[in-house]
């Protein structure tokens, strides 16, 4: 449903965010997104509550660097429910493997990896191709 969270668990040198961003364009979703880290939890929290009232996509990058917010998070998705929350809503996470992930948000989400190229050649290669011509 619109209130499982879709979690991309990270892996060194991999990067799911420009193919997320462009896989919202292909879909017409306004994505916001916020990387965690100090003082970030609030913000995202209120990015969360909007995406859920607009019906559009949140993306919150990193968050095994704020794993002392988690459990906020946790609460949040928990005290969700379908008739308060567009149906276009999405919640997308990304994160290293943690120990201090919360247990539930895993459990309730859908979990992907994205594995990086293998070798420097395909890294580039891989790199390059995300770019725009207006680089």
């Amino acid at each position: 449903s619109s209130l499982s969270p879709l979690i991309f668990i990270l892996s060194p040198g991999a990067d799911p965010g420009s193919t997320l961003y462009k896989f919202a364009d292909e879909k017409s979703k306004d994505i916001a997104s916020i990387s965690l880290g100090q003082g970030q939890g609030p913000k995202a929290a209120a990015m969360i509550e909007r995406a859920r009232d607009a019906g559009s996509w949140v993306l919150l990058c990193n968050c095994h660097l704020c794993v002392s917010w988690l459990p906020e998070l946790e609460r949040i998705c928990e005290q969700m429910n379908l008739d308060d929350t567009d149906n276009n809503y999405r919640l997308w996470l990304s994160s290293m493997p943690s120990r201090r992930f919360p247990p539930l948000l895993l459990q309730n989400g859908v979990k992907m990896t994205n594995e990086p190229p293998k070798g420097l050649r395909a890294n580039v290669m891989g790199s390059m191709s995300k770019c725009d011509d207006r680089m």
